[in-house]
């Protein structure tokens, strides 16, 4: 990989960080970026997965103490089971199903993604609606962590839908949560993806600070860009992403 490769996945590592404080999809914008230097889709996902998963650790860590405000932490605590439980499933299946099996699949997981980020903002206004059905929260917890050990990008979105349906929690504690269990879904699998994995470690180590000086300089740099227009371009950018896919798969 050469010194250019290296540059444009630090740079790319920056704007997943960016798009993931506004949207919660940096996926894609990291994943595609690992595409383009050439690494097979597998090798992206599980590359990606290890890249972002200090984004997730530091989520846990700034929004835990918030999180066991209420009951000292026994919720979160069933919750994060779920998601390692959800996640190590995701990583084994990855792991163990055929590569042409990922390759198939991945266009449309990126275009899911994509028309969540679209609708985010139709989902964001209805969370206030939901109620509290514990068991569905816990089963949707370890079936969506399930794919964010798998591929991931769109998780986010589809976390805050469940908590639209499942809960009662106000839009910003249910962010909270969803970055908090995504986080541990994704460093579980990232572990497994270490061991067993294809990871290009090159590509991950610069992607991988990128994202942590995105997701550092996020606030104040996303503070000044229109969040709406930017989320329209990535959500357009992934469909095509897809279509692109599709047709040379």
């Amino acid at each position: 990989m050469s010194i250019v490769d290296l540059a444009i996945l630090l740079a790319a590592g920056f704007g997943a960080g960016l798009v993931g404080y506004v949207t919660g999809m940096a996926s894609l914008v990291s994943y595609p970026a690992l595409l383009a230097v050439g690494l097979d889709p597998l090798s992206a996902n599980v590359t990606n997965t290890v890249a972002l998963v200090a984004v997730g650790v530091g989520s846990f860590a700034k929004s835990g103490r918030v999180l066991t405000a209420d009951d000292g932490g026994r919720s979160l605590g069933r919750d994060a089971l779920a998601a390692l439980a959800g996640g190590v499933v995701g990583a084994l299946v990855l792991l163990v199903s055929p590569d042409e099996a990922f390759g198939f699949v991945v266009p449309y997981l990126v275009a899911v993604a994509s028309l969540a980020l679209l609708v985010q903002p139709r989902l964001r206004a209805w969370i206030a609606h939901g109620v509290d059905r514990p068991v569905l929260w816990v089963a949707g917890v370890f079936l969506v962590s399930i794919y964010g050990g798998y591929f991931g990008a769109g998780a986010g979105v589809i976390f805050l839908a469940l908590a639209m349906v499942a809960t009662a929690l106000p839009l910003w504690r249910a962010t909270l949560l969803k970055s908090a269990l995504l986080g541990v879904a994704n460093a579980v699998a990232a572990v497994a993806f270490m061991i067993w994995g294809p990871v290009h470690w090159a590509a991950a180590a610069a992607m991988g600070v990128g994202c942590l000086l995105g997701g550092w300089l996020g606030p104040p740099v996303v503070s000044r860009l229109p969040a709406g227009p930017l989320r329209v371009a990535i959500g357009l950018g992934g469909l095509a992403l897809a279509l692109y896919l599709a047709l040379s798969s």
